[in-house]
């Protein structure tokens, strides 16, 4: 259920799919419709990561971890925005808030101090490294299934994007990039985008190149 877009409809009429980077995020909610209904939906969104794990219970870690990350991957691809979605920080931090408080924090501090340097991309991949030997201390093995099945699905979205990767000698480039940044690089210097074409293929309702 991609509550960030739903309140942005609801609040502002905006589809967050056609504004700005195009992802169905917190920050785009903000930017759309403020504070008010950026604590609302994303207080959901943890609660929607929280919820599957809850429902599995202690004595099932396997299942609890497979459930956070179908959460994190729901809100990644959502099926009611045609594939669409955020970047699945919200639903995890709910997911290691019921599961391990101590990923909470790591995702939460490296997700505060990206965003003061304003690398917010880069804060959440350090982040999500962190998961694993900070789990791996703390719950063993049960901690390393966790933290993959959080961190597949987030890596996975990131290299994805919401446009395709350029074939060519830019792909690696392209790809280290959203790796690090979760963002596209900035064009070189006299390159020219490509000129919009009405004509072109739509998924999940975000114009992408041919």
């Amino acid at each position: 259920m991609p509550f960030s877009g739903l309140a942005a409809r609801l609040t502002a009429g905006v589809d967050l799919r056609r504004v700005g980077t195009g992802t169905v995020s917190g920050t785009g909610l903000y930017q759309a419709s403020g504070f008010g209904p950026l604590a609302v939906a994303g207080s959901l969104d943890v609660a929607k990561g929280a919820l599957g794990p809850l429902l599995a219970g202690r004595r099932r870690p396997l299942l609890a971890a497979l459930s956070a990350g179908a959460a994190v991957a729901g809100h990644n691809w959502s099926p009611l925005l045609g594939g669409a979605g955020g970047r699945g920080v919200s639903p995890a931090l709910g997911a290691t808030l019921a599961t391990a408080p101590e990923g909470t924090v790591v995702l939460g501090a490296t997700l505060g101090a990206g965003r003061l340097a304003k690398q917010t991309g880069l804060g959440v991949l350090v982040g999500l490294a962190a998961l694993f030997p900070v789990l791996w201390r703390t719950r063993r093995g049960r901690g390393l299934v966790l933290a993959l099945s959080l961190a597949l699905p987030m890596v996975g979205k990131r290299l994805t994007g919401n446009t395709p990767v350029p074939p060519g000698p830019d792909r690696r480039r392209v790809l280290a990039w959203r790796l690090l940044f979760d963002s596209d690089p900035v064009p070189a210097e006299g390159d020219e985008p490509a000129p919009f074409d009405p004509d072109e293929k739509v998924i999940g309702e975000v114009p992408t190149p041919r």
